[in-house]
Formats: structure tokens, C-alpha cells, sequence
């Protein structure tokens, strides 16, 4: 993982320098783990990951990190402060390099304490997001990105087979029973879990996109929107399936349903080099406004998956983004109806040099299996 990290930030070094952009300070989270390998939730403890445009990277961090920072991130500069002590002092040295007139990338969810503790110690840099940099190097992965995304896919996709196999047993479970059963077999499967909180929208729950859970207990007929995926070495599966476990549905659902594969399916089939994101998007609109169901597609067609579910690039109007291979999105077209239900299908697909290569493989019937 070594030489994987060291090209990552040696990509960003010099992004910040074509870019005229002096320097570059993170905290906890998916950034920080991007460029150093190193993973931690945010504290109140200063822990920063500084990358001036030229020079060593260095980590500011409390004493008790330190093992732990050198022995996964191979970072050779931290500067460390005990808690006696703080951080001042060592936050002085390292910020040094930085003056009146420069311009410094902050990461976009570092807490506010801490943007306002380097706007005070740095008066006259200009601060702008991190994202405009590390947002777009992650948007293409690297192999053992891609890797881990797979094997994310691969076991969502299992885990779909096998609740979708429960059949008439879902019956009678409430939306929050079914939620934990998926979470369960998630975590059976090796992996760290659920990638996000797990959607289970059973009947007019499904029409809501982002309903999680309830305690609705599933009916027969009910069309259940199941939303989730695995997660492998920090990168998450995400694909969507929506089932009638037993009983026949409602009267415009083999429809809509019908609708919304296709759209799906227009949408991975003009994925390719040079097309943008807005594109996809409109491509996958146009397929359910030709069915009379335009209004009840409410959301954008998707969104980038990396270390955040939710990342670059967004596939959504007006974002003209020019797709790019190793770029990972996913394409979820929807139609609710609101008090009836809804239907989402959602696939994951990596851009490749001459089309995409679909992660997801799962059934996409509404049948239970």
C-alpha cells in the first residue's frame, strides 16, 4: 500500500503546485486516510496532516499517536505535543512555511475549531476546500481501490441473493427486523460491516428515497426497497433492489418497474470516456419521461463511491464533468409515488477505456428468489 500512498500524495504535491496553491491541511477522515493510510475518528485533539506544495508532508498529533501514525502511514515528519503541553508551539513550527498572500486547501468537513484556530495563527491566507484537489484525484482509483471496491460489490450482491431468498419468511418482519437481518449477514460475510445505515422501504415507505427503516411490518404485495452494501478495507458497496417478497404487487408496479430497468440500463450503456456527467443523467431521465413518469424521478441519476459513499463525481444536471476511467459512480434511476410505493434500481460501474465494467451483478427483477 506503500507506493500507492506515496503516488497519491505525490499527485497532490503537484496538483498544488500547478494550481498555485501552497499548501494543503486535513483532519480525521476519508482524506487523511487517502493520502496516508492512517484512519481515526475527529477528536478534540489538534490531529492535522499538512502538505505543503513543496517539502515534507508532516502530521501534527498527540503523543499517544505516535506509533501508531509511523507504523501505518510511513509518514517520516510528525511533530508530536502531549496534552500538558498543547499543541501550540508544534503548530507554530509547522505552520511557519505558510504566510500573508498564500492560499491553503482545508479538508471540507474539518471541524470548525480547528479552521478557526488556523485562520487565527495564519491572518491574510486565504483558505479555500480541499476537495477542489483531493476531491478530484480521488475521483479516478487506482487498483487497490478498485479491488476493494469489487469485493464490496461482490458481497453486496450475495447478501442481496440471500435476503431476497427468505421469500415468504420476510412477511410479517418489520422494516427495522429486516435492516438488522442484512446488517447481520453483512458482517457474517467478513467484512466491517454496512457501509451506510441500511434502507428497507416496504409499501408507501419506498415512496420516501431516503426512508431507513420503520417498524412496518412487510405485507404481502408490498414492493420493499432494500438499499445497502458491504464494506471492504474502508470502501463501500452500494446497490439498490427492490422486491415483492410474496403476493402480488400493486396495479402500475410491473410497469414502473419495467420503466426504471430501463433507465437503469440506458444509463451503464452511454457510460463511457469523454461523455459527462450530465449526459448519463439526462440520458437515464429521458427513458422515464418517454414512460409519463419524469415528475416522480426526484433525485439525481448518482454519485460518485470511494471512501465516502457519497463523493465526486455527482452524475446530475449541469455538472459537465468529462468522464475519465477509473472514476466509480453509481446509476440508480427511481419513480415514487407518493402513498404507494416506489421502486429504485441501483448498480455500481467503473469507467474503463473503452465503455464501463458493472460491479453489481444481482438479479434486477422485482420477483423474490
Amino acid at each position: 500500500m506503500g507506493s500507492a500512498l506515496d503516488r497519491r500524495r505525490s499527485r497532490c504535491q503537484s496538483m498544488l503546485q500547478r494550481r498555485g496553491i501552497d499548501g494543503l491541511v486535513v483532519g480525521p477522515g476519508s482524506n487523511m486516510y487517502y493520502l496516508t493510510g492512517f484512519i481515526d475518528e475527529p477528536s478534540e485533539r489538534h490531529l492535522l496532516f499538512v502538505v505543503p506544495a513543496e517539502g515534507d508532508p508532516t502530521f501534527v498529533a498527540p503523543t499517544m499517536y505516535d506509533e501508531q501514525i509511523r507504523n501505518t502511514s510511513q509518514i517520516k515528519s510528525v511533530r508530536l505535543w502531549d496534552d500538558g503541553g498543547g499543541p501550540d508551539t508544534v503548530l507554530e513550527d509547522v505552520l511557519d512555511v505558510f504566510g500573508a498572500g498564500d492560499t491553503i486547501l482545508v479538508g471540507d468537513t474539518l471541524w470548525a475549531t480547528f479552521l478557526l484556530d488556523l485562520q487565527s495563527r495564519l491572518p491574510g491566507v486565504e483558505f479555500e476546500r480541499a476537495s477542489t484537489v483531493v476531491g478530484e484525484l480521488r475521483m479516478q482509483k487506482d487498483e487497490p481501490e478498485l479491488e476493494a471496491l469489487r469485493q464490496a460489490a461482490t458481497i453486496s450482491d450475495q447478501v442481496s441473493r440471500d435476503v431476497r431468498s427468505l421469500g415468504v419468511d420476510a412477511i410479517g418482519m418489520t422494516e427495522a427486523e429486516l435492516a438488522a437481518e442484512i446488517d447481520r449477514r453483512l458482517s457474517d460475510a467478513g467484512t466491517t460491516g454496512p457501509a451506510f445505515e441500511t434502507i428497507v422501504g416496504s409499501g408507501p415507505n419506498g415512496a420516501h428515497p431516503h426512508h431507513r427503516r420503520s417498524d412496518r411490518e412487510i405485507r404481502p404485495g408490498d414492493a420493499v426497497v432494500l438499499d445497502f452494501g458491504a464494506t471492504v478495507d474502508q470502501y463501500p458497496g452500494d446497490q439498490t433492489r427492490t422486491v415483492v417478497f410474496d403476493g402480488e404487487p400493486p396495479e402500475r408496479f410491473r410497469s414502473v418497474h419495467e420503466t426504471v430497468n430501463a433507465a437503469l440500463e440506458a444509463g451503464i450503456e452511454s457510460v463511457e470516456p469523454g461523455v459527462t456527467a450530465s449526459v448519463v443523467d439526462a440520458v437515464v431521465r429521458q427513458v422515464i419521461e418517454d414512460a409519463g413518469y419524469g415528475e416522480f424521478f426526484t433525485h439525481r441519476t448518482g454519485h460518485g463511491v470511494g471512501l465516502d459513499v457519497h463523493e465526486q463525481p455527482y452524475i446530475v444536471e449541469g455538472n459537465d464533468h468529462t468522464l475519465e476511467p477509473g472514476m466509480v459512480f453509481s446509476v440508480e434511476p427511481g419513480i415514487y409515488l407518493d402513498g404507494e410505493f416506489g421502486v429504485r434500481i441501483e448498480d455500481l460501474v467503473v469507467v474503463t477505456e473503452d465503455g464501463c465494467e458493472r460491479l453489481n451483478d444481482s438479479p434486477r427483477t422485482w420477483r423474490a428468489l
